[in-house]
């Protein structure tokens, strides 16, 4: 292997924004935002939008759309569409 070519491989907090749930784990991003794990030692500190621990498919808990809606106007838009002639 190239020395000196790889990026620095390092300690990060996750931070699931939607959940809340911190998560300590090693990756090449790096962030000015820093934070104290529970170990004592200060981490820098990635946020992200969604993890595992938000996400619907592996929580159970999706969310319900209006799909009664969605059919409803789709049948009022083309009710005369395709029509016997």
């Amino acid at each position: 292997m190239k020395t000196a070519i790889h990026p620095e491989y390092r300690y990060v907090i996750f931070n699931d924004l939607a959940s809340g749930e911190k998560i300590l784990t090693r990756t090449t991003a790096n962030s000015e935002k820093t934070a104290e794990w529970e170990d004592g030692n200060t981490y820098p500190v990635i946020d992200v939008e969604i993890s595992a621990a938000s996400h619907p498919f592996y929580t159970g808990k999706q969310r319900i759309m209006d799909t009664a809606g969605r059919v409803e106007r789709f049948n009022a838009r083309f009710k005369g569409f395709g029509g016997k002639k």
